[in-house]
């Protein structure tokens, strides 16, 4: 299923985990064991979801690892959808003769 612009998962973070329970993050950082540089880069948006950010997002604040690792991957597919220029690239035939 393709989503139409997706959030990025500091987003999604900020908007029904941190915003409804007033959170700081400050907060949530001490809870994920991370700076709240870390964390803050997170809710911009200037860093990705590792895997390790995933475990950490999972125990702290539920869903799966993998729902975290894939939240960040819609919103990086999407981006790039956005920016890459495909234009000159080629199918390549693999039919055999």
């Amino acid at each position: 299923m393709t989503m139409h612009n997706p959030p990025h998962p500091g987003e999604f973070i900020y908007n029904i985990y941190m915003e409804p329970f007033d959170y700081s993050c400050r907060f949530i950082a001490s809870k994920l064991n991370v700076s709240a540089s870390t964390f803050s880069r997170i809710i911009s948006g200037k860093s990705t979801i590792t895997p390790e950010m995933a475990l950490k997002l999972s125990k702290a604040l539920g869903r799966t690892p993998q729902s975290w690792l894939t939240m960040q991957d819609n919103y990086s597919l999407w981006q790039a959808k956005k920016n890459v220029d495909l234009d000159k690239v080629s199918t390549i035939n693999f039919a055999f003769a």
